[in-house]
């Protein structure tokens, strides 16, 4: 079986890009999981919101503005600098995660949600294709995983944000405030240490002409048969992976009777540290699968949906049993395989898209995942005001990820980067 032709190691500084993108990617999920955490205290504080159906309307409208912006900020960090969209993308969120503290209607909320699917749209497809532009082959699975780990982390962390939120020398406010200057601190090392790589292959030479075409990379993208079947793997279980995200902490506050702070630690952090060890482990296990057959990458992400599939079937029989360890259980297996699955979508784009098209294909692969996800949290919503069992609607999702683990069997990879000149930091 054919084997992806390994380059040269990554050299320190193509580890150091990762190292500077890590903490960004921790700011970027930190303020999801704080809004997750801090619900009950922010619906209490700003009455007007009202309703669950409402709430999940705050959730999806970030989901939708990520969606819609997504493929635009892949397209400019595949024609412009990197480097500039990453820096801009993070002060941007600094200043709204600073104005989300400070908001007092339900429709001033939604404004900053919206603001901040803007800015967080342009960050993860060009961070990753960053990443895979240093990192070739030989370690690229691995490079993105601990890039991941940053996600995992701001999501553990900002499941204390219950804690936070209850407590009088804090609150809700203090917490989104108090990440806003954060991330204004550290925009400025960011964008003096951050650098681009020059990335001329031979796959990109003999395209070069008329390729910035926002119109042209669409039309090759989507008539790329493997990349559709990518979009449709990459999009079913990430709308499990929402409601997990997003409504783990209320449904355990309701469903087995604890309070809010716990409820926050308990929905983030076990299933969270499990993705820290499935990244790190899927990470390595695809990066030496590769060396066998070109589809090592695709075999360890399909490991990952095996895990994530019964995980959810079991996440949402937990409440029958009254036993808040039981669900903990299935979040720490979906965490695990969330881990394989999360770490290796990059990757697989690599084998089958140019590197001048992989910020745009990642980014319209987000305009369709979280585009689902969005209606994934408003469905869940009516559906909780409905009184749906949860035990249905975790199984509705759980069938979903089942058809696809057989789309990702079904991708065929191919040389996308001989690499003909690179190796220069530029821009």
């Amino acid at each position: 079986m054919s084997r992806e032709t390994a380059p040269a190691p990554a050299d320190r500084y193509a580890w150091f890009v990762v190292a500077l993108l890590v903490p960004v990617a921790l700011l970027n999920y930190l303020d999801r999981q704080l809004l997750a955490s801090m619900k009950f205290s922010m619906m209490s504080d700003i009455p007007d919101i009202g309703l669950e159906a409402n709430w999940g309307t705050i959730l999806g409208l970030f989901k939708w503005v990520y969606a819609i912006m997504s493929p635009i900020g892949g397209y400019l960090a595949d024609r412009y600098s990197r480097r500039h969209v990453i820096a801009g993308s993070l002060l941007v969120w600094s200043l709204v995660t600073w104005l989300t503290g400070h908001v007092t209607t339900f429709n001033e909320l939604l404004v900053t949600r919206g603001l901040m699917g803007i800015s967080e749209a342009f960050y993860i497809p060009t961070a990753l294709a960053l990443i895979a532009d240093y990192h070739r082959g030989a370690t690229r699975s691995r490079a993105v995983g601990l890039h991941q780990m940053g996600i995992y982390v701001g999501v553990i962390v900002g499941g204390f944000g219950g804690y936070i939120a209850d407590s009088p020398a804090f609150g809700w406010r203090w917490a989104f405030a108090t990440c806003g200057l954060a991330g204004a601190v550290y925009a400025l090392p960011l964008f003096l240490l951050l650098r681009n790589r020059a990335t001329t292959t031979r796959a990109d030479e003999t395209t070069q002409t008329g390729s910035g075409s926002p119109w042209r990379a669409a039309r090759e993208l989507l008539g790329n048969g493997s990349f559709l079947l990518l979009v449709l793997y990459f999009t079913l279980p990430a709308m499990a992976g929402w409601i997990v995200r997003d409504w783990m902490p209320a449904i355990l506050r309701a469903e087995f009777g604890i309070g809010q702070g716990l409820a926050g630690v308990s929905a983030t952090i076990y299933w969270q540290v499990a993705a820290i060890v499935g990244a790190v482990a899927g990470g390595w296990l695809a990066d030496r699968w590769m060396q066998r057959t070109n589809r090592g990458r695709i075999y360890t992400s399909a490991l990952g949906m095996a895990m994530i599939v019964p995980a959810m079937f079991g996440v949402g029989y937990a409440p029958e049993t009254g036993l808040l360890w039981v669900a903990i259980v299935f979040l720490i297996l979906f965490g695990l395989g969330w881990g394989f699955f999360d770490g290796n979508n990059m990757p697989i784009l690599c084998q089958i898209a140019r590197p001048s098209l992989r910020a745009t294909g990642y980014g319209i692969m987000n305009f369709v995942s979280i585009g689902c996800g969005g209606l994934a949290d408003w469905g869940f919503g009516v559906l909780r005001d409905r009184q749906v069992p949860l035990f249905g609607i975790f199984s509705a999702f759980a069938s979903l990820a089942v058809l696809s683990a057989v789309f990702v069997l079904l991708i065929r990879p191919r040389d996308t980067e001989t690499v003909s000149s690179a190796g220069v930091p530029g821009r």
